[in-house]
């Protein structure tokens, strides 16, 4: 297994996301975690079209990113509410829908003769609607249960020690629930079934490292909370 520039950028990329998502709990409190989840949304769904090779295998960039949504949702559960954690899914829904029709309708104005940037802008935002669909319809579904699943272990588990086993039980489930309902909705008759189950579990790994690695976040904003260290705007 050759560790190479990429996998090397790849936990750089994981701790500066990090690193953002506590910042802005911290200076913006729960306000912070919402405008990151239309972020992470909008932009993991424009890195999800770069394909890297990552161990010797061709994935695709955005997975640190949309993993991050997962612990925003994560640290809204476990400092606010169940129903909070819900508002704050479809703020990241809403913004994954209004790019995609946005950014659609600007791709369909005539460029002028000196424009540079139309084909471009069109190879990023003019999406095939099977995949626009399987991204969205993953979203929801995943993320959604990924807040149930929180607060069932939560309420099993509730000391704040036990982070760790509601953090990682939730977010390593759902996350296997959006790459086998992306892959499906998005690649099925596309390619063999062995191939299918090969990419959700490419994907997944990755997915599940990014879970594994940000208990701690949860850990850190969870005593920020409790110590009254978060400036709520």
């Amino acid at each position: 297994m050759h560790f190479g520039f990429n996998e090397m950028m790849w936990f750089a990329v994981l701790i500066v996301n990090f690193i953002i998502v506590l910042a802005v709990y911290r200076f913006m409190g729960k306000t912070g975690l919402f405008v990151w989840m239309a972020i992470a949304s909008i932009l993991a769904n424009i890195q999800v079209l770069k394909l890297v090779e990552f161990f010797g295998w061709n994935i695709t960039l955005g997975n640190v990113l949309y993993g991050t949504s997962f612990l925003a949702t994560d640290i809204i559960s476990e400092n606010y509410s169940k129903e909070l954690a819900h508002k704050s899914i479809w703020v990241g829904f809403f913004a994954m829908i209004s790019m995609i029709i946005l950014m659609t309708l600007s791709c369909l104005f005539i460029p002028a003769a000196d424009d540079f940037i139309s084909e471009p802008m069109k190879a990023i935002f003019t999406v095939i609607p099977r995949v626009s669909f399987a991204s969205l319809i993953a979203y929801l579904v995943s993320q959604n249960f990924d807040v149930w699943a929180y607060h069932f272990w939560k309420n099993k588990f509730p000391d704040t020690k036990f982070i760790f086993i509601r953090n990682n039980l939730s977010t390593m489930t759902s996350q296997l629930i959006d790459s086998a309902i992306f892959t499906t909705i998005a690649f099925a008759g596309m390619y063999p079934f062995k191939v299918l189950v090969q990419i959700i579990i490419s994907t997944y790994v990755l997915k599940w490292l990014v879970a594994f690695f940000d208990t701690g976040c949860v850990y850190i904003a969870a005593s920020w909370f409790k110590n009254s260290k978060v400036r709520e705007m």
